[in-house]
C-alpha cells in the first residue's frame, strides 16, 4: 500500500460531489434530523493528474464541558474517500493529515461523530470510543446525539476526562 501522507494539502475551497458525486446523502445521516456546524480547516488529497479531490477531512475547535469543566476540543468530520480510490490507504493519510493540523490548532483532545459501522475504521487508526453520551446543540435546544462519539489524544498524556458530555455547539 502506498503512504499518501505526503500528498495531504490543506484546501481553501473544496467540494465533496467530486468525491460522491450527486449523492443526496453521502454521510448516511439525514434521517437523523441533526443540524450540522461547518468545518473550518479542511485538508485533502488530490488525484494526479487532473487535481481531482479523492479524500477530504475538516475541523473545526469546538467549546466542549466534560463533568462540568469547560474546555476546547477539535472536531474532525466530513472525512470521506473516493469510491473508486478506497482501499489504498487515503482515509488513514486525510485522517493523519488533519490530526497534523489539529495539533496546531492548540486543543489537547480530538473528537468525531459517526455511524458505528464505520466506528472500526476510526479505532484502528487509533480513535478510541467514547461511552458517555453526548449532548449536542440544535437549533430547537439540546438532544443526545444518536451517533458514535470517538476521541483521539493530539498530545502525549491528553485523556478524555470522566462525566458528562455537552458540545455547545452544533456537532461538526
Amino acid at each position: 500500500m502506498t503512504d499518501h501522507r505526503n500528498n495531504v494539502v490543506p484546501l481553501e475551497r473544496y467540494d465533496l460531489a467530486e468525491i460522491f458525486g450527486d449523492t443526496q446523502d453521502a454521510f448516511g445521516v439525514a434521517a437523523l434530523g441533526i443540524t450540522w456546524r461547518p468545518k473550518e480547516h479542511h485538508v485533502g488529497i488530490l488525484a494526479e493528474p487532473d487535481g481531482r479531490l479523492v479524500a477530504h477531512a475538516g475541523l473545526v475547535v469546538l467549546p466542549v464541558s466534560v463533568g462540568g469543566r469547560r474546555t476546547d476540543a477539535v472536531g474532525l468530520g466530513g472525512v470521506a474517500v473516493a469510491a473508486d480510490r478506497r482501499g489504498q490507504g487515503l482515509a488513514r493519510a486525510v485522517v493523519d493529515g488533519a490530526l497534523a493540523r489539529a495539533r496546531e490548532l492548540g486543543p489537547r483532545l480530538a473528537f468525531l461523530f459517526c455511524r458505528p459501522e464505520v466506528a472500526g475504521l476510526y479505532t484502528r487508526l487509533g480513535w478510541r470510543p467514547l461511552e458517555a453520551p453526548v449532548e449536542v446543540e440544535q437549533p430547537a435546544g439540546p438532544v443526545v446525539m444518536p451517533l458514535r462519539t470517538l476521541w483521539f489524544p493530539l498530545h502525549e498524556g491528553a485523556r478524555w476526562p470522566e462525566g458528562a458530555v455537552r458540545l455547545h455547539s452544533l456537532p461538526m
